[in-house]
């Protein structure tokens, strides 16, 4: 009998030039844990980095190799901009902005109330991409009624 789902049926995929580095940070900085991460050499080909029992997203090294990868872009190709966001219910907001600027994460919206309700900050990553870290769970009916 197949196990039941416990996580997100939509998983954000990044890619970063230094991907085992980026591992560490993101499980330091972030919160994130190390569910599975195949290499090859100092080549992350895969990687899962989970957020509490829901949370995924799927990281692997940035190459101009393979299909997947000649659709891709890094934040600094395109100006330091990034063409997608993502974003993380955390439980503190608070406590979890404490953690990721005391890793040096960049601070690109500072921490507010947000008029949809729920509380958060945007940062972006030490390879350019912007990640959103709030309480609003949009899941919970009665939390945003």
């Amino acid at each position: 009998m197949p196990s039941p789902r416990h996580g997100s049926t939509v998983v954000p995929t990044l890619s970063y030039r230094d991907a085992p580095a980026m591992i560490d940070w993101l499980v330091r900085a972030f919160g994130f844990t190390k569910q599975a991460v195949y290499m090859d050499g100092d080549v992350v080909l895969h990687a899962q980095l989970t957020y509490r029992d829901t949370g995924m997203i799927m990281l692997g090294s940035a190459n101009k190799d393979g299909d997947w990868a000649k659709l891709m872009a890094q934040p600094d190709d395109i100006g330091g901009r990034s063409t997608h966001g993502v974003c993380v219910i955390v439980d503190d907001a608070d406590a979890h902005y404490a953690r990721a600027k005391a890793a040096g994460a960049a601070i690109v919206i500072d921490i507010a109330d947000q008029h949809y309700g729920g509380r958060g900050y945007a940062a972006r990553d030490p390879e350019g991409y912007v990640w959103w870290f709030g309480t609003y769970d949009p899941w919970n009916e009665s939390e945003n009624a």
